[in-house]
């Protein structure tokens, strides 16, 4: 797995990738920033990628990252969205699940539409 941080205003979330195609070809990408566009408590900005969907899921698990073939975008799920039905997570269209926050995803709740996103792989506790 990779770790990754994600960054915004005063929020630094840890995340790990998964070992998909799709994840390992974000890795490669890394760093990357965006502007965050809100729908419902999901955070989305557009990325350097063109893939085919992964296997994917229109319900998620909070905090789950995922990437959304039909837009080119980065997705960070915290919670209901728009086409949520009862007390489930789901994603506009199928998304392909590429990792999942470590930390708190609910703090994301602050994040408005505009604001900077930044995504980074984390630096090694040790150098060597």
């Amino acid at each position: 797995m990779c770790k990754i941080i994600i960054r915004t205003g005063n929020i630094h979330l840890q995340a790990e990738l998964n070992d998909t195609e799709t994840a390992r070809a974000l890795r490669e990408i890394l760093p990357l920033a965006g502007k965050a566009n809100r729908w419902g408590k999901e955070i989305y900005f557009p990325i350097p990628l063109y893939l085919e969907i992964e296997g994917g899921k229109e319900v998620v698990e909070m905090g789950d990252l995922g990437y959304w073939p039909d837009g080119n975008c980065l997705c960070i799920f915290f919670g209901p969205t728009p086409a949520s039905r009862k007390n489930e997570i789901r994603a506009a269209s199928p998304v392909t699940i590429i990792g999942r926050v470590a930390g708190n995803p609910k703090l994301l709740d602050q994040v408005a539409s505009g604001a900077t996103v930044i995504v980074e792989q984390a630096q090694a506790n040790s150098q060597d």
